[in-house]
């Protein structure tokens, strides 16, 4: 089992940047592919990004393309999103997934597809 803890979410004006933090406890970090999602109120759960377990191949949402970055340190068991350029429409709560299957099937996966979560962190982007 993997435990994650989700943490670096926060206000901040459109156009600012934060970087969120998934850390993560339990069995081998580097088995895991890692992926973030993110929830805004009333609408479903839609993939973020995610990386890969050891090459750093990442995928990302259209939505956030050249705006967001996925890093991972296995040796820190952490994984990083760096988010530029932050609009109101990325308001939602973010959370970390984990998953053994690869990235090339996570990235295309729905949220039930991943087998751990972690409890999410709000992010608020105002205008």
């Amino acid at each position: 089992q993997v435990q994650l803890v989700e943490s670096g979410g926060g206000l901040v004006q459109a156009g600012g940047s934060l970087r969120l933090s998934c850390a993560a406890s339990g069995r081998t970090f580097s088995n895991y592919v890692i992926g973030w999602f993110r929830q805004a109120p009333g609408k479903e759960r839609e993939f973020v990004a995610a990386i890969s377990r050891s090459t750093g191949i990442t995928r990302y949402a259209d939505s956030v393309k050249g705006r967001f970055t996925i890093s991972r340190d296995n040796a820190k068991n952490t994984v990083y999103m760096q988010m530029n350029s932050l609009k109101p429409e990325d308001t939602a709560v973010y959370s970390c997934a984990a998953d053994r299957n690869s990235i090339y099937s996570q990235a295309v996966a729905g949220p039930a597809r991943w087998d751990y979560w972690g409890q999410g962190t709000q992010v608020t982007v105002s205008s």
